[in-house]
């Protein structure tokens, strides 16, 4: 007996800033939350974490949605400005909010400095902040930790031990809470020769993320 499978629904968005496109990986059973998820400036959602998260989140009661902003959509190799991809953000808020389910504000990188600074105006949930870019490479004065600081809902962060946009224990003090991925760079690849294996990196990562969606008082 075979079963087929289908592949996941995307949804094309208009928004001030273009179109941006929704591919939705829909809760298995009866759905509590909605996690949306923007890539980061480097790549698009077939990113390791983002991936990892739409294949398991599901089973969790958890829908996800990763969501691709008109930039990448249109084929740009480069990234708008901050105000711009904010824009994306908020052009596909409504689409999200359609399903009448909390919706958690998250991405990776610059996707999660999205979600931070607009997690209050939106209304989300809470925020989950993948790879945050506390600072450039090699700039630690160029914090910022205000926009994670300032986000105003239920955070968690994760972050990779060497990530060279922050490790976590440059983070600051303030009400988020933090997972690790040992080893872990920007992108959460893990050396070969680490104590941690690439699979048990993303299975850290999807655990952490399931756990922390499964405390939060909705």
């Amino acid at each position: 007996m075979t079963h087929e499978t289908h592949p996941p629904r995307r949804e094309t968005v208009e928004t001030d800033a273009g179109e941006a496109r929704i591919t939705w990986h829909p809760a298995k059973g009866r759905p509590r939350l909605l996690l949306a998820l923007g890539h980061g400036a480097g790549g698009g959602i077939e990113a390791r974490d983002l991936a990892a998260l739409a294949a398991a989140l599901p089973a969790h009661g958890v829908s996800v949605a990763l969501v691709e902003q008109p930039w990448r959509v249109a084929g740009k190799k480069l990234a708008p400005a901050p105000k711009t991809l904010d824009a994306g953000w908020r052009g596909v808020w409504p689409v999200l909010e359609k399903r009448g389910l909390p919706v958690i504000s998250g991405g990776r990188s610059a996707g999660a400095r999205v979600a931070c600074r607009t997690a209050a105006e939106l209304g989300a949930a809470a925020v989950l902040a993948l790879s945050f870019p506390l600072h450039p490479p090699g700039r630690p004065e160029k914090s910022r930790a205000d926009e994670l600081l300032g986000a105003g809902v239920p955070t968690l962060v994760v972050q990779g031990g060497n990530d060279p946009f922050g490790r976590p224990a440059e983070f600051p003090d303030g009400a988020y809470d933090m997972a690790e991925v040992p080893y872990g760079d920007h992108g959460f690849a893990v050396p070969k020769k680490a104590e941690t294996t690439q699979e048990e990196a993303v299975a850290l990562i999807t655990g952490a993320v399931a756990r922390w969606a499964g405390m939060l008082d909705t």
